[in-house]
């Protein structure tokens, strides 16, 4: 069962840290949140896995897939997979390409997902959310439709509003107000 707490303190001392920083989506930024450090440890992705497929069994009904943008979204895909199949349950995993590979299938999306497969895109870390607009846009391009989309974090710096715009919404396990620092004030 996710243990919030637990996920809280892994994060803390594994993922967070402080400095001068220049974020994916170009902003620059007091504190970092490198996710990696916490997908790639044993405790902290099976946290993940539970906690994110805890929110998906929450809305009745699990989506056909969940993944995201490779790199970052990979162990978390894997984590969910590994918990749902743990749980007997049926979920499917994909993976959604930066760059085409330009040979074999040349797709962007890889993975057992087809056009008409109802998906949740995961991520560790939404600033912005450009990473997950970024595979929602990849997925509708093959026909996939997108129900939502869940972090690990949220920064709370415009990620939800930007899904929200087009659509979509945003859930997360934490926010960054969970490890006591207030967004910034737009």
């Amino acid at each position: 069962m996710y243990n919030k707490e637990e996920l809280k303190k892994i994060i803390l001392e594994r993922s967070l840290k402080f400095g001068d920083f220049i974020l994916a989506s170009g902003k620059k930024a007091s504190y970092y949140l490198d996710g990696k450090q916490t997908t790639l440890d044993a405790k902290g992705l099976t946290l993940v896995g539970e906690g994110i497929l805890e929110l998906l069994q929450a809305d009745g009904k699990l989506p056909d897939a969940v993944g995201g943008m490779s790199i970052g979204a990979d162990p978390i895909t894997a984590a969910i997979l590994t918990v749902a199949g743990m749980k007997g349950l049926e979920l499917r995993g994909f993976l959604v390409r930066k760059e085409s590979k330009g040979h074999g299938t040349n797709k962007f999306v890889e993975g057992p997902v087809k056009a008409g497969d109802s998906v949740v895109v995961v991520e560790d870390v939404v600033t912005t959310g450009g990473s997950s607009l970024k595979a929602i846009e990849r997925l509708e391009e093959a026909g996939i439709k997108v129900e939502g989309v869940i972090a690990i974090v949220d920064r709370m710096e415009g990620g939800a509003e930007a899904f929200r715009s087009r659509g979509y919404t945003l859930r997360s396990l934490l926010t960054i107000k969970d490890f006591g620092i207030d967004p910034p004030q737009a």
